[in-house]
């Protein structure tokens, strides 16, 4: 049984990093119902702080506080911070399963980025992959049937493309600092304007009644913070040292499979026929492209 838990590790484990994020957000879906967006995600970004810090101490990884550390730290800003402040109030107006499948796209986005950005050679798969993705994400939100829901899902669409603008940035500061460092530090400065923010909501009157919010919740915000930035990113740091990270990308696809179905399970939501349709486009596009590229690397 070890032999074969060994042999299969970096499936296993990014397995497990796209069921955390899955199931991290239906979780924030349950919390999102009680707990203000904005309040919500420092509690999040705290949890995962100190389970990152916490981690830092006992495998006693090198911090050095150095200009590249700092510019890496303030990209934290843009993600966590801005990406999943957009994301989470998107999320107050769409299901969860609708929200997983939008994030779906972010490999797509960030490949399109790096060829407008960094000049990265764009193929006729990734140029088919985006079309088809695009069609699916038109069917998806097709059933959009509220004012408030075409504006949950263009903050989640925003949430993706400033997530892949950090990606895209990201890979031209990268140095030598530990990747459990940078985690940590980016988190910290996001967990820091995510405070601010709360502050100005507070200030502009939107201060939360915490008195009505249930145990359950709280519960649901601690679990859902824990796993979306602490597990999920320990597991898909684990599966990353073994393969190379096209390969780890085509698990991103799974996203969207744990999220549905934890959202059929735990909140009761159902896609209609043409979002299904949708979702098979989306994943199937992914799908085709990461590991056509994964397929080149190797």
């Amino acid at each position: 049984m070890l032999t074969v838990l060994s042999r299969h590790k970096y499936p296993l484990s990014l397995t497990a990093a796209a069921a955390s994020w899955g199931i991290a957000t239906v979780i924030s879906k349950h919390a999102v119902a009680e707990i203000p967006p904005l309040t919500l995600l420092p509690v999040q970004l705290a949890v995962s702080v100190a389970v990152l810090l916490v981690s830092l101490r006992v495998q006693q990884a090198p911090v050095s506080w150095s200009p590249e550390l700092r510019r890496l730290g303030a990209m934290g800003v843009l993600n966590p911070g801005i990406s999943y402040a957009l994301s989470l109030v998107g999320l107050t107006s769409v299901t969860a399963s609708l929200s997983v499948l939008l994030w779906a796209t972010e490999p797509l986005v960030i490949l399109m980025l790096a060829w407008w950005v960094l000049g990265d050679r764009i193929t006729k798969p990734l140029a088919v992959g985006s079309a088809v993705a695009v069609v699916g994400v038109v069917l998806v939100v097709f059933e959009a049937d509220s004012r408030g829901q075409l504006i949950g899902i263009a903050l989640t669409l925003a949430g993706v493309g400033v997530c892949a603008v950090y990606t895209v940035l990201s890979r031209r500061l990268l140095g030598s600092d530990s990747t459990l460092a940078v985690v940590a530090v980016q988190q910290s400065f996001a967990l820091a304007f995510s405070l601010v923010l709360l502050f100005v909501t507070v200030v502009g009157g939107g201060a939360v009644a915490f008195s009505e919010v249930s145990i359950g919740a709280w519960l649901s915000a601690v679990v859902s913070g824990l796993l979306y930035y602490a597990v999920a990113f320990w597991f898909y740091l684990t599966g990353l040292r073994q393969v190379p990270a096209a390969i780890a990308g085509t698990f991103i696809n799974l996203i969207p499979v744990f999220g549905i179905a934890a959202g059929y399970l735990v909140l009761d939501e159902r896609l209609s026929g043409r979002q299904w349709l949708g979702a098979l486009l989306i994943v199937a596009a992914v799908g085709g492209v990461l590991r056509q590229r994964a397929d080149r690397r190797t």
